[in-house]
């Protein structure tokens, strides 16, 4: 009997692929790539065509020899890596080290873990497709040469041990703008009056905005003038100038992406990218179900909305099954790609719907039953009739003043069956009712003027800058992730809940580097190489040009930033403070997470400790200054100069201001929304801050420094040993009661 191997990615897949196949097949896993450029030198020579110089990577050696001794037994091997580029490459590399043929058809692609796809994969297979490899490999090479060529330009000019990135770097200067136009934004106040009205004494009261005076757009930027068309509108005669009414219909969403799932399970999960890749990655690769063993979801990283026929047909058939006739459309929902879409893959779906997510919950851990139910909705949703809205429209006149009512009611709730009750609860209906023309109306009420006042822009979180960059043609699906983990993990950028900001390295290192390689670490130049490396995969452009076309360029901005930039580093500032450990003077230094202090004896002397920022407000504990501290994972908190001797320690900001009922101090709260709240520093008092949700543990300052006190939606915690081999039991007891509730 012949023996077949095939070589895929991880271990999960491999074990689900397994039980598909039968004994003449053997499933082994490479663990991702095995081949990759030398990390003590350039690894590229530029002289001779860009030839990249690969060798094996470190400390896989016995996988190496293992996966040799298994093709040397095999009569043939399929490599079934990822069907994307980086999974195209990793075959490349695989045929190399196993001697294998990349002209013989030993490549398989599937798109989803199931039985029928693997075994019709096999039935199929290819030669690696080589435009696809020097795709992957222009990247590499790009990202080697700025990333070896600008580091040591930076290690020389702002600080030793700093990395640069050529997508990475346009990331961080995008968050560091974001930033800046918060921290300049001036807000304009503006008021909003309202007035409650009726058909007569008995009719329905319905509510109308003022939106113009004299036939121009009314602008009130003061309390006295919304006092003055409040009185105007007591003494006017209200009249319905124009009616209208008209069915309004909201189509489905289309099926998830790899950057709308990403952004979806942000705002819905509190999930972040990376953590949505893991588990969709789970899902993907295969789950217990049973006595069997399958891929859930299809392929996560895709940038299309396209789903196969035989998809839609199943989806569609089971939409009538679950909701009845009226809830499938006559015809399929079709929606279009953005502009810059590979369209290589299916959008983001359940390999089969049949499997609901709560057949499905039993199996799954939390996470993955929350994402796997998010991905079932949206794409039964997606093959659903639009929602149904009376829409009532009435324009009122009012003396030189112009109302306008808005009323919006679901007569149909057609694709929003599947929308949880929050989502329902956001959509605000409204009912207003239908008066003729002509009719005039009584005035119940003129509500008293809102005063608000201009926003700035948000900051970004993941999930926008997600946005952002698929916007600007910023990176592909497979590397948004990467991305945003990578500008993190170097300090560049700090996450505070869900807020990104970019710090004070991060904002010095992207002016430098988009000040004196502006051609080529911005926003154009990075879309344009990502249409470039599309344009390689599709054989339509030579690899060797391309990265010539980038070198010569990038080689001539190196050499003029290495004159301009002073070489020179600042001189380090002084904090005013002595050594306790070697009586040096203590010095300014910047890490990670912002400013710190470090004794000047380094490296003979290691001492560092917090760089206090006061902030001007007196402690309510002991009345010392109040400083602002940041946790391990760079959360901001606030206590009190004289900790230890002083424990207070606050999330909220103190403020100078006395509470209203007890005249202690207050405390500023800004809430996800942005909106600002006070609350008393006295927890006795009737007007203290709500406690936080999920937080038992007491937090004090040395719990903060620790990295202890967060929350899972708001940062790491620091787990001692002891919980986590507690909370290991409890999701493997966890896992034990779902295999018995399945069996059951």
């Amino acid at each position: 009997m012949k023996k077949n191997l095939i070589i895929v990615e991880s271990p999960t897949k491999s074990k689900t692929i397994t039980k598909f196949l039968g004994k003449n097949y053997a499933v082994t896993a490479s663990m991702g790539h095995l081949r990759d450029l030398p990390k003590s030198t350039l690894g590229v020579d530029v002289e001779n065509g860009f030839e990249p110089k690969y060798i094996n990577i470190r400390g896989k050696g016995d996988l190496i020899r293992s996966l040799k001794a298994e093709a040397a037994k095999a009569d043939k091997v399929y490599l079934a890596t990822d069907p994307d580029r980086e999974g195209e490459a990793i075959s490349w590399h695989l045929a190399h080290i196993l001697g294998l043929d990349e002209t013989d058809p030993c490549r398989i692609e599937f798109h989803e873990i199931t039985s029928n796809a693997v075994k019709e994969a096999l039935k199929h297979p290819r030669t690696i497709d080589r435009a696809m490899v020097d795709a992957q490999q222009t990247r590499r090479i790009i990202d080697r040469l700025v990333g070896y060529k600008l580091s040591p330009l930076l290690w020389r000019k702002v600080r030793k041990g700093l990395s640069a990135g050529r997508v990475q770097s346009v990331a961080v200067k995008i968050i560091a703008d974001r930033d800046k136009a918060i921290a300049e934004f001036v807000p304009e106040e503006f008021w909003t009056i309202r007035a409650k009205l009726r058909e007569d004494a008995k009719a329905p009261i319905f509510t109308a905005e003022v939106m113009k005076k004299a036939g121009t757009k009314l602008e009130l930027h003061n309390a006295q003038d919304a006092l003055a068309v409040e009185a105007d509108l007591k003494q006017a005669a209200y009249k319905v100038e124009a009616a209208f009414r008209k069915n309004v219909s909201r189509r489905a969403l289309p099926p998830f992406t790899t950057s709308t799932l990403q952004q979806e399970a942000s705002h819905k999960l509190n999930f972040t990218t990376r953590r949505t890749m893991m588990v969709a990655q789970q899902l993907y690769e295969g789950v217990n179900v049973g006595k069997s063993s399958a891929g859930l979801i299809t392929y996560m990283r895709t940038d299309s909305t396209r789903l196969a026929a035989e998809a839609t047909d199943s989806i569609r058939e089971f939409v009538t099954q679950l909701f009845g006739p009226e809830y499938c459309p006559e015809k399929p929902n079709t929606f279009s790609n953005k502009n810059n879409a590979q369209d290589a893959h299916e959008a983001i779906r359940p390999t089969s719907v049949a499997r609901t997510p709560s057949e499905m919950e039993p199996y799954l851990t939390k996470e993955q039953y929350l994402l796997y139910k998010l991905i079932w909705d949206r794409t039964m949703a997606c093959q659903m009739t639009p929602a149904q809205y009376e829409q009532t429209t009435l324009t009122i006149g009012a003396g030189d003043y112009e109302l306008k009512a808005v009323g919006s009611v679901m007569t149909f709730d057609g694709h929003l069956r599947l929308a949880d009750k929050k989502e329902l609860n956001a959509e605000k209906q409204v009912e207003v009712p239908f008066i003729k023309s002509g009719t005039e109306l009584v005035l119940h009420k003129v509500l008293p003027g809102e005063q608000h006042f201009t926003e700035p822009p948000a900051h970004y979180t993941e999930a926008s800058l997600v946005k952002k960059m698929e916007e600007e043609g910023i990176g592909r699906p497979s590397t948004y992730s990467p991305i945003i983990q990578t500008i993190q993990t170097r300090g560049y950028v700090a996450r505070e809940g869900k807020k990104l900001m970019a710090t004070e390295l991060g904002v010095k290192v992207a002016d430098m580097l988009t000040g004196h390689f502006g051609d080529i670490i911005n926003i154009p130049y990075s879309a344009r190489m990502e249409n470039e490396l599309d344009a390689i995969a599709a054989h339509q452009a030579d690899m060797k040009k391309i990265l010539s076309d980038f070198y010569g360029p990038f080689e001539e901005l190196l050499e003029e930033a290495d004159k301009v930039i002073p070489k020179d580093p600042p001189p380090l500032e002084l904090s005013g403070e002595k050594c306790e450990l070697c009586g040096k003077d203590m010095v300014i230094r910047e890490g990670r997470f912002g400013k710190f202090q470090a004794c000047s004896g380094f490296p003979q002397c290691h001492n560092t400790k917090p760089l206090l920022v006061k902030i001007g407000v007196p402690c309510p504990n002991c009345g010392g200054e109040v400083t602002e501290r940041r946790t391990r994972t760079g959360r901001v908190f606030y206590g009190c100069e004289n900790y230890p001797v002083c424990e207070f320690v606050s999330w909220d900001k103190p403020t100078t201001q006395p509470c209203p009922v007890c005249g202690k101090q207050l405390l500023e709260r800004k809430e996800g929304n942005g909106k600002v709240k006070y609350f008393c520093s006295d927890p006795e008092c009737e007007n203290a801050a709500p406690k936080r949700a999920g937080r038992k543990k007491k937090v004090t300052t040395a719990s903060l420094l620790e990295g202890e006190g967060e929350n899972s939606g708001t940062g790491q915690v620091k787990k001692s040993a002891a919980k986590k081999k507690a909370t290991k039991k409890k999701t493997a007891t966890g896992k034990r009661t779902r295999k018995a509730a399945a069996k059951k």
